[in-house]
């Protein structure tokens, strides 16, 4: 049965049909919350819905367990539209502790639809959560339609004839629950049946006894007399792009962009990397893909990673290494290295909350300085930024598309949000992606190692052996052209002022920076970057449907920026840079083209709400 017709259906049996609706789940970091959540995206995205997820780790490890600290939560926004962002509030609710429920009900919506496992609420655990009370029983619920179910009982009665024991009967509560969810929209069982089968192969009695307790939370939706205020709703098929999707988040995407981008520059890869949250998804994606010429090290440190890589490109492969900003900083003096002795390398930050190991699992865009400014000396190299899940793959390829034809380092910014969130994406036909094969200098005649092209400024690439083409490298400064070590004043102005024009080069290489939404002039424009991209949009729109001369402009080239921006800047009475920081980019911006930009600054570790958006644009047009 296809997407539409299961939606039509699903409508002939009562549902109510909503355009879109916001889900989050939310337990303790063992009860298997990310796997529930990305189960029901993916059976989401079967059903031909735009979607856009939010999983929100707890830092530690394993903290204590019905603890608030070790509260797991997975967000998705689904509809029958184009979903840019994971929602600002949830409009369901599932909760299945009560340090779940503590931590995350002062975001459910009034009216909204909360679900708990009532079996979780014993005296211990409503103590651990902070209450001096048992909700269930006060009124820290009357604002909420309430379901309340003895999910753990029923899972354990569910599992029974499998013979698991109780804690492990009590590890099929998440697929319990997410059997309720699907019944409640509308979601098709199968697609988790067929991965609980493939997971657990060897443990088939597992597979069994969730794939039991799936079924049962399904039949209790069916069977059960819930509230009539309830209700069951159905969201229809959106209207996408034709063409072949999966559900990917940006780690993902990131890795796949590496791999087609370095085929398409006839370049083997080689990823040296050190673990590190929440980074270390591209090295494990990565690692599954040796078959595609990808070698990938992990290495004993950040600083072995990094040199591991700019040793590939002086071998002649892509060299790519990829951290946080705490492993960025302990790069940065190789990554010197790497502007000096003038190498390809791509450097990925998928940011987190700092400073120093601040907030592992929260999202920040906090290191924008670090990459555009952060090493000794004068150390010019180019910056991108992805803007979502999706967009990593096109950063990417222009990342490996930048670090080969100026012989530059390039970093690439993404964020934990990016990282770790999913939204369906497009599969492109890589044969129909521009080649841009890398040029490898073979001709001795004439040659010196730091001889420059007439138009990037890029030195050539000469892979080691290459007959007649010896040459040294090292951090030293070099004697312009011949690449011996100089201490001449003269000759270190000349390098120092040639690699900050390569680099300001890559400019007159970028496409012009285009309005996302709206007009080339107005009342405000509003300027971002990175993972702030949906909120901006949707604020823009909905203040352009008030009737407001306003635009959205979001920069993916941070460094060096659009030739145009600056002109484009000025053409507007007032300029907006929201930030997941402290206002780095609007510094950025104030500094390049003198003008007069305000922050909207937030660092709670959480992606921006619409609504803050929204009330910081009418702040700015009223004042």
């Amino acid at each position: 049965m296809t997407a539409a017709a299961t939606a039509k259906a699903r409508k002939k049996e009562g549902r109510h049909e909503i355009d879109d609706v916001v889900i989050r789940f939310a337990g303790d970091s063992g009860d298997g919350i990310q796997l529930t959540g990305g189960q029901f995206s993916e059976a989401t995205a079967m059903a031909g819905n735009d979607l856009a997820t939010f999983p929100d780790f707890p830092a530690e490890i394993r903290a204590p367990a019905g603890t608030t600290y070790g509260v797991s939560a997975f967000q998705i926004n689904f509809g029958a539209h184009i979903i840019e962002t994971s929602g600002d509030v949830p409009d369901v609710l599932v909760a299945l502790n009560p340090a779940a429920l503590a931590v995350n009900i002062d975001e459910l919506k009034d009216g909204g639809l909360l679900i708990l496992d009532t079996g979780s609420f014993t005296d211990r655990n409503i103590e651990k959560a902070g209450y001096v009370s048992n909700p269930l029983k006060d009124d820290t619920l009357k604002k909420f339609r309430t379901v309340k179910v003895d999910i753990s009982k029923l899972t354990l009665e569910a599992v029974k004839p499998f013979g698991l024991s109780q804690k492990d009967g009590l590890r099929c509560k998440n697929l319990w629950t997410l059997g309720l969810v699907d019944w409640l929209f509308g979601r098709e069982r199968q697609p988790t049946i067929d991965w609980v089968a493939e997971r657990f192969t060897a443990r088939p009695e597992i597979a069994e006894a969730n794939i039991a307790a799936l079924n049962a939370g399904h039949a209790f939706g069916e069977t059960a007399e819930l509230p009539g205020e309830i209700g069951t709703y159905i969201v229809p098929p959106a209207e996408l792009e034709p063409g072949l999707y999966r559900n990917a988040t940006g780690a993902e995407t990131l890795a796949w962009g590496l791999v087609v981008g370095s085929h398409l520059a006839d370049l083997d890869m080689a990823f040296c990397s050190y673990p590190i949250t929440p980074a270390s998804g591209v090295l494990h994606v990565l690692a599954r893909l040796k078959q595609y010429d990808v070698m990938t090290f992990q290495a004993e440190d950040e600083i072995a990673a990094i040199g591991a890589a700019i040793g590939a490109s002086y071998a002649g492969a892509l060299g790519v290494t990829s951290s946080s900003g705490p492993g960025v900083a302990l790069k940065s003096e190789a990554l010197g290295l790497a502007i000096a002795v003038e190498l390809p390398l791509i450097l990925i930050n998928s940011q987190r909350a700092g400073p120093s190991t601040g907030m592992p699992t929260k999202t920040e865009q906090s290191d924008l300085y670090q990459a555009v400014f952060g090493r000794n000396a004068d150390s010019p190299l180019a910056v991108l930024a992805a803007r979502s899940p999706a967009d990593c793959f096109e950063v990417a390829l222009e990342a490996v598309r930048i670090a080969t034809k100026y012989m530059t380092p390039v970093i690439v910014l993404s964020d934990t949000y990016i990282a770790n969130a999913a939204e369906p994406w497009l599969i492109p036909d890589a044969d129909k992606i521009e080649p841009f094969p890398a040029e490898f200098r073979t001709d001795p005649a004439g040659f010196a190692p730091f001889m420059r092209n007439n138009e990037t400024l890029a030195r050539p690439w000469v892979k080691p052996g290459t007959p007649g083409m010896e040459h040294r490298v090292g951090g030293l400064e070099k004697a312009h052209e011949s690449g011996d070590v100089s201490y001449d004043p003269e000759n270190h102005h000349q390098m120092t002022v040639l690699r900050h024009e390569k680099i300001d080069r890559i400019a007159d290489d970028l496409p012009l920076q285009e309005i996302e939404l709206g007009g080339e002039s107005g009342q405000l424009a509003v300027v971002g970057w990175g993972s702030t991209y949906g909120a901006l949009h949707q604020a823009v729109g909905h203040a352009r449907d008030d009737g407001l001369a306003i635009s959205h402009i979001h920069l993916r080239h941070i460094w060096p920026l659009p030739r145009n921006l600056g002109d484009l800047l000025k053409r507007f009475d007032k300029v907006l840079v929201p930030e997941l920081n402290t206002g780095q980019l609007k510094t950025l911006l104030r500094s390049e083209y003198l003008v007069p930009a305000v922050g909207l600054n937030r660092v709670t570790g959480k992606p921006f709400k619409i609504a803050e958006i929204e009330a910081a644009i009418r702040d700015i047009l009223e004042s």
